[in-house]
């Protein structure tokens, strides 16, 4: 079999776990997506749960980002472009890891905080967003083995949705900053309001290297 076949055969089993990788980071961020209606129901038990889902994501994420590392490893120089599947696996791993930081920081809030402030809808609709964002990957990468013109269509699409998520942030900012006057909550919030822009950012460099990997199949 030609050298070209085999580095095709690699990164296409390499895509195949950044897809598991991607398909657990959206299980995760849905999760995430229902802490802010749960707070808001002082639904402890639903609290509880949720972050432990997530939590059990990351580990399942981690364990995955080893994976890739150790098949990328094992074919050695077959991959050309194999500093940007594993720059992309960490990444992932990464966004995972916001994924659980927003969530238990957010867990920590007064729900009165939240109903006060009126925070809540932003906060949900700036989920809801990334939330987008981490299925928009999981449509790119789909489409990296069959249609590439498709999956670099999906990526300008990724770049959208976080630019509007760069406007909600910028809001949801301000509107914290008038609206909550203690520190600590202040801090809290503004800790997961960064968190989820931060986050959108990691998705955006994901979605930038899966086009890179489109490029190269």
């Amino acid at each position: 079999m030609y050298s070209g076949e085999l580095e095709v055969q690699a990164k296409r089993k390499a895509i195949a776990v950044l897809q598991d990788e991607i398909n657990r980071i959206l299980n995760a961020s849905r999760e995430l997506a229902t802490l802010p209606e749960l707070m808001m129901k002082k639904d402890k038990t639903g609290i509880k749960n949720t972050l432990e889902q997530i939590s059990t994501i990351e580990e399942e994420v981690e364990n995955l980002r080893r994976k890739i590392t150790r098949e990328v490893a094992d074919v050695g120089g077959l991959i050309m472009n194999r500093e940007n599947l594993l720059n992309t696996a960490y990444t992932m791993d990464e966004i995972a890891g916001y994924i659980t930081g927003i969530s238990f920081k957010l867990s920590n809030v007064k729900p009165t905080t939240l109903k006060s402030s009126k925070l809540d809808k932003d906060l949900t609709k700036l989920i809801e967003l990334v939330v987008d964002e981490v299925y928009k990957l999981n449509e790119i990468i789909r489409s990296l083995n069959t249609n590439t013109a498709n999956a670099i269509e999906l990526a300008q699409e990724t770049q959208t949705i976080e630019r509007e998520i760069d406007i909600k942030y910028r809001q949801a900012t301000i509107k914290l900053l008038t609206e909550v006057t203690n520190t600590k909550e202040l801090m809290l919030m503004k800790d997961v309001i960064e968190g989820i822009e931060e986050m959108a950012d990691k998705c955006q460099r994901v979605s930038d290297s899966f086009i890179l990997l489109a490029l190269s199949l």
